[in-house]
């Protein structure tokens, strides 16, 4: 039966010396409680070195500011996420003909100003610029489909995607016209200009007078307009000519 004297060394005793006692002589507990508890050095950052120079410390400083702000920063969302909060359909209240005018007159300036010169020649220049042009407020009209549901289809492009485009008609209605066997027919309005005979100048101002029209192989257009713009065409035999 233990004695008070010895119950009482025993709680005086640490809690590991204790068990330690238990499971060894106590001539090794001791070692192992001194060599392991006692004098056991206490890394405070063993993976992290003191810094060398006060520029090392300023980077590392601003490490761990771009690391808290990409945890801070919202994760984009994705396509299907996208989709599901109708991020790319058209507002009912939005889908207006007359709505979309201001558009179709800012392209036709920005085809002009695109096309240069080139508009009153054409040619392989004109074509080269075409298509590396955006249509987004351009007025077409389908003049050739598969369906023939289609054809006649006329109105504003309001979405110049990869594989199709939406263009709202003159009934205010949207329609989505796939670009794969179509051709669409794009008319740019010309500004006649009258030329002197003696120095060969142009003079007057310019006039409202006939269209440049050209026709879109939408098989040949199924890039986004942002791809396009650094996309080389090369001229090439299309099967559906």
């Amino acid at each position: 039966m233990d004695t008070p004297k010895k119950k009482t060394q025993e709680q005086e005793q640490p809690f590991a010396a204790v068990l330690l006692t238990k499971a060894h002589d106590p001539k090794e507990a001791t070692r192992i409680f001194t060599d392991k508890v006692l004098t056991r050095p206490l890394f405070l950052a063993p993976n992290s070195p003191p810094p060398a120079d006060a520029r090392e410390s300023r980077r590392r400083a601003q490490q761990k500011k771009l690391a808290a702000r990409k945890k801070l920063k919202p994760k984009p969302l994705s396509a299907a996420q996208r989709r599901k909060l109708g991020l790319y359909e058209l507002p009912k209240e939005a889908q207006k003909y007359d709505l979309f005018k201001p558009l179709n007159e800012l392209w036709k300036g920005y085809i002009r100003e695109v096309l240069g010169n080139e508009i009153y020649t054409g040619g392989e220049g004109a074509a080269a610029k075409l298509c590396s042009a955006d249509f987004h407020g351009a007025e077409v009209e389908v003049v050739r489909s598969g369906c023939v549901s289609r054809v006649g289809l006329k109105g504003i492009v309001v979405k110049d995607g990869k594989f199709a485009m939406e263009i709202v008609t003159r009934k205010n209605a949207v329609k989505v016209v796939p670009k794969e066997g179509t051709i669409f027919r794009v008319e740019v309005p010309v500004r006649e200009r009258q030329q002197d005979g003696q120095d060969g100048n142009w003079k007057g101002d310019p006039q409202p007078a006939s269209s440049m029209v050209f026709e879109i192989h939408g098989e040949q257009f199924r890039f986004r307009p942002t791809d396009r713009a650094t996309r080389k065409f090369r001229p090439h035999f299309s099967k559906r000519l």
